[in-house]
């Protein structure tokens, strides 16, 4: 499958920067291209600059709102962000068209993190306008959900989350839910932390992406995955999972097949599966998903018709109602790999959440604002026997 990315604000375009550097090692490591052009838009002239791999011209790296920010962005005010979007959207549509191969794009991914300024403004208003444009290819956000500290100091980030949300899902095809603090390492650094959360975030899109443009025939396998079968298992809220297990050195030095050797096969895909379950990059409940797909990455010798089998009947038990999509893959050489899609989730209770504090952040700001206008009115009253200079 081929993408054209587009990331705004800070957060979408360091994932949108991340994508682009998959791209590199897809083409260095596996000879295909699933890239066909990632780019970035901001209202922070300085956190493009920041970018290493997107293209540093100005239309890969696109500062918009230059007039009203002053490249400075937008202060964390989405309806600002939305305003900046409206005014240059544009400046972004026209930018996509200069991608090489645009006609072989076969969907839009566009990134952002919904607590900023910037993406959280820009992200629904420029899914419209790429809908409206290009009404035949699907178009899908991925959402990046704020950390734990930042949803308890800063009121303002759960008002911008719950707006965005809110304003993305009736526009897009699919939002992927990505939650920042499922990511979090501990002994990180800040920075180094970051890096690697945005790399393990766009880490399960490498072989799900990979497997339809493979072309050399002893890596395609038996039941392919590609664009197509994607494209159809991609509705609403949607979450990614990614999990391996490592395979002994010296595996293949062990001759005949008896039942202990089988079990440890199968064992290890169930295991694979119960660790992309468990990473899955929102919590939710698998049970609620109307679709599901799969695909299974391993080398040739370990690929085999029960491990394919154990893996569908596991996931169906996890997902009951889910239309269930699966493939095979194989390519890895030393580890078993299972990327997992859930799609067309139910209520998510992170989102849910998101939509109940925000509610009453609306009401509380109202009482506020309420209360500061009968204060003015009061010192008014006060002073209106005194003479002004003006």
């Amino acid at each position: 499958m081929k993408l054209v990315v587009v990331g705004f604000g800070q957060c979408g375009g360091r994932i949108a920067d991340e994508f682009a550097r998959l791209n590199k090692r897809a083409r260095g490591q596996r000879g295909t291209e699933i890239i066909i052009g990632a780019f970035a838009v901001n209202t922070d002239a300085a956190d493009l600059s920041g970018l290493q791999t997107i293209r540093p011209d100005y239309q890969h790296r696109i500062l918009i709102g230059g007039r009203r920010t002053g490249g400075h962005g937008v202060g964390k005010i989405n309806e600002l962000g939305a305003e900046v979007a409206r005014e240059d959207g544009d400046k972004v549509i026209d930018a996509l068209r200069t991608a090489q191969r645009f006609f072989e794009t076969d969907a839009f991914l566009l990134i952002a993190g919904v607590a900023g300024g910037t993406g959280s403004g820009a992200l629904p208003i420029v899914t419209q306008m790429i809908k409206d444009r290009y009404m035949d290819k699907p178009v899908y956000a991925m959402t990046v959900l704020p950390f734990t500290h930042e949803e308890t100091t800063e009121e303002r980030t759960i008002y911008n989350a719950a707006t965005c949300l809110k304003s993305i899902y009736p526009v897009a095809d699919a939002i992927f839910l990505t939650d920042n603090q499922r990511f979090v390492r501990k002994d990180f650094s800040l920075r180094n932390n970051l890096s690697q959360i945005n790399a393990l975030m766009v880490e399960p899109f490498y072989n799900l992406l990979c497997a339809g443009e493979e072309t050399r025939r002893r890596h395609i396998g038996a039941r392919m995955i590609d664009a197509g079968d994607i494209i159809q298992s991609l509705v609403g809220w949607t979450v990614i999972g990614y999990g391996k297990t490592q395979l002994p050195l010296f595996r293949f030095f062990s001759f005949g097949r008896n039942f202990r050797k089988k079990s440890t096969e199968t064992h290890r895909g169930i295991q694979a599966m119960d660790e992309a379950l468990s990473e899955l990059s929102v919590k939710c409940n698998p049970a609620e998903s109307g679709r599901a797909l799969y695909l299974v990455s391993a080398p040739v010798k370990e690929m085999n018709m029960d491990l394919v089998k154990d893996l569908g009947e596991y996931l169906r038990d996890m997902t009951p109602e889910a239309v269930i999509r699966n493939g095979d893959y194989p390519r890895e050489k030393s580890v078993i790999d299972v990327t997992l899609v859930l799609s067309e989730l139910g209520a998510v209770e992170k989102v849910k959440t998101y939509y109940e504090i925000a509610t009453q952040f609306i009401h509380a700001a109202k009482g506020r604002e309420k209360q500061a206008e009968s204060k003015l009115r009061e010192i008014e009253d006060v002073a209106k026997d005194i003479p002004s200079l003006l």
